[in-house]
């Protein structure tokens, strides 16, 4: 199987891009990740690309995919015969955003002791 050309649009902090994140380390899936917080010129393409303001987005092999969770990622990647399904347990939840423990770190400038996993 051949590795899918993959772009991910995704917040610095933020559950719903951390489980997409989680998605690629399962796979060992090399990606380009373009921040859209760090710099707004990504937020801006990511926008124009698939037409919505809504992240995380992905664009593989040239499909967005906007506004998707790491769970949609893996099942759109399996459907389309980019990934072979794996059993193993991902690093990070994949199906939501971050807790309210996490906003406040977030807001409290202690991101190095975010855990993705509460």
């Amino acid at each position: 199987m051949s590795q899918p050309k993959i772009t991910a649009y995704l917040k610095t902090y933020c559950g719903w891009s951390e489980g997409v994140r989680a998605i690629f380390r399962k796979y060992d899936l090399p990606y380009e990740e373009k921040d859209i917080i760090k710099n707004p010129a990504f937020r801006w393409e990511m926008e124009q690309k698939s037409g919505q303001p809504l992240s995380p987005c992905v664009e593989i092999n040239g499909t967005m995919l906007p506004d998707i969770s790491g769970e949609e990622v893996e099942r759109w990647m399996t459907a389309n015969g980019l990934l072979t399904p794996s059993d193993a347990e991902p690093d990070a939840p994949i199906d939501r955003a971050c807790s309210d423990a996490q906003h406040a770190a977030m807001a409290a400038g202690q991101v190095g002791k975010i855990n993705f996993l509460s």
